[in-house]
Formats: C-alpha cells, sequence, structure tokens
C-alpha cells in the first residue's frame, strides 16, 4: 500500500463482469448495479506497484466467482471526485458495495486466498450462493441446531454441540466460531480467546472467525465498560463530549444494545468523523462483523454509515 502521488497503464478487460469505471458513471455502475449484484470497486493507479499485484488478482476471483459479484476499476489520477468523496488516502483500496451501499473493504494488497474469502464473504452478504466447501448435510443441520440452543440461551448445550461438530470436522470454521460464541455468552472469555487462538489457520481468514474475532473484541471492551446510566448522563450535559458517547456506545454494546450502540456511534460519526484516528467508523465495523449480514441492525446501521459517507 502507497500513499497517493504521481503516475503508467493498466486498464480493466471489457465486459460486464469487470469494467472501468469513472466520476461520472460512478452512480450507474455501483450504486444501481449493486441493487441487484454485489459490486467490488478497485481504487488504483499506473504508477502504484502494490496495485499491479491485486489487480489482477482481483478480476481473476471476480471471473471464478461467476457473475457472483462485479467488479470497477477506479483510476484515482483521472476520477479524482469519488475517491476524494470515500476518502481514499492510499492505494489499493478496495470497497465492496451491495444495495447501494459500502458493506466492507480493504487497503494493500491481500493474497489470492484472502481475496477468494473477501468475496465469498461478500457473495454471503448478499445472500448469493456460497461457495465450494460446504458442509455435508448432516454438519449443516447439527450447526443450525446449536445455533438455535444459542439464540434461546442454552449456551452450554450450544457449545456441547459446536464441540461435537469439531470432532467430526476439525476445520469447520462455522463450529469454531460457534464454540467461541457460546464461551462468551456463557462469560469465559479467557477460554473463548483460547479457542480462537487454536484454530487452524487455514480458515483463519473466513468470515465466521473474523465475526468470532470481532464478538471477542466486543466482550473485552465490555468488561470496562462504565455504567450505561451514568455515561448517558454524561452526554446529555454535554453532547459534544465525544470521548463520553464513544464510551457510552461501548456499555450499551456490553449490556446487549447493539442498536443503541450503533446509533451513538453514527452519530459521534456525524459530529467527527476523524475522531480519535477514526474509532467510530472501526467500532461500527467491528459489531458489523460480530452480527450476521443480514440482520436488522447491521443492514440499517451501514445504509445510516453510508448516508453520512456521501453526505
Amino acid at each position: 500500500m502507497i500513499e497517493l502521488g504521481t503516475t503508467d497503464t493498466n486498464a480493466a478487460p471489457a465486459g460486464d463482469l469487470i469494467k472501468d469505471g469513472s466520476d461520472q458513471t460512478f452512480m450507474q455502475d455501483v450504486v444501481e448495479a449493486s441493487r441487484t449484484v454485489p459490486v467490488i470497486v478497485d481504487f488504483w493507479a499506473t504508477w502504484c506497484g502494490p496495485c499491479k499485484q491485486l489487480g489482477p488478482a482481483l478480476e481473476a476471483a471476480v471471473t471464478k466467482a461467476n457473475g457472483a459479484v462485479k467488479l470497477v476499476k477506479i483510476d484515482v489520477d483521472k476520477h479524482q471526485g469519488i475517491s476524494g468523496q470515500l476518502q481514499v488516502q492510499s492505494i489499493p483500496t478496495v470497497y465492496a458495495f451491495w444495495q447501494g451501499q459500502p458493506v466492507d473493504g480493504f487497503q494493500g494488497a491481500l493474497p489470492p486466498s484472502q481475496i477468494d474469502q473477501f468475496i465469498a464473504n461478500l457473495i454471503k452478504t448478499s445472500g448469493g450462493a456460497e461457495g465450494a466447501g460446504e458442509e455435508a448435510g448432516g454438519l449443516e443441520e447439527a450447526i443450525e441446531a446449536a445455533e438455535a440452543m444459542l439464540a434461546e440461551g442454552a449456551a452450554s448445550d450450544a457449545a456441547e454441540t459446536f464441540a461435537a461438530i469439531l470432532q467430526e470436522d476439525g476445520q469447520n470454521a462455522a463450529a469454531y466460531s460457534g464454540l467461541v460464541r457460546s464461551y462468551l455468552a456463557l462469560g469465559e472469555v479467557d477460554q473463548a480467546e483460547a479457542i480462537l487462538n487454536g484454530a487452524p489457520a487455514e480458515i483463519s481468514a473466513t468470515p465466521e472467525m473474523e465475526a468470532a474475532h470481532a464478538a471477542l473484541q466486543l466482550a473485552k471492551q465490555a468488561q470496562n465498560a462504565g455504567p450505561v446510566a451514568d455515561l448517558r448522563a454524561k452526554v446529555e450535559a454535554d453532547p459534544a463530549d465525544l470521548q463520553a458517547r464513544y464510551d457510552l456506545a461501548t456499555a450499551l454494546q456490553a449490556s446487549g444494545d447493539s442498536e443503541g450502540a450503533v446509533d451513538e456511534l453514527l452519530e459521534l460519526f456525524r459530529r467527527d468523523r476523524e475522531w480519535n484516528d477514526g474509532a467510530a467508523k472501526t467500532q461500527l465495523f467491528t459489531i458489523f462483523d460480530a452480527l450476521k449480514p443480514t440482520d436488522p441492525i447491521v443492514l440499517s446501521g451501514r445504509r445510516k454509515l453510508s448516508s453520512l459517507i456521501f453526505a
């Protein structure tokens, strides 16, 4: 990843799946197109070495997805309007759009395996068909049953079921993630972290494990959260106290009120998106990652965040 600066030529291949974009066509090629299929936007430049590494890998992964996603390439030297609007300060920067909103992204060149996972996560977010590697029907049913137990508050039973699944399939990311979240629900944060750290490296970048990492991060923050009532009173007394608002969001999340936490973080972002190195946006994405992609809190939160970014 390198900072934006000077300028050589690497146009995107022609075709509907992969195309060059511009400030003028961004609404049509990305925002509108993403209402039917996820669209990945690659911000690059001809002089950027890491871009030359990432670009072909992205194109190969998008082609392999066989129409499940599209790719739009934006040359930041030629099209600075949308780059500035999305606060692209270094390249390569990649955003993923779904239903007209940015839902994921990363900076810098990634290896092909992580690009594949990024695309698989995006397809899952959009409700599309997941890629190869789905578990056999029996294990999938067991995972669904364990998830239902966890949702109903039977965390111990869920943990036992997830553990049994891992005895059958030691690289089942969904089961590992479920086991971590079960221990978090039981308040056993250290045990959850030990399980997460012991997971096979091969599944470390999967969406399920990323969700488990986010859940663990939030659980650790919850251990130091202050009383909601006190923090809410502090924010009401001084709405411009952004640290108090951030602390209130942390406390709300710790109490199980993800929607309230998201609302406070969105208000913080509206007041000062750069506060504490963009902490509000970072924390929002941590909460989004910990929840299911189709959770109404996630969908509404991403939509509102997008509106603030584009305002």
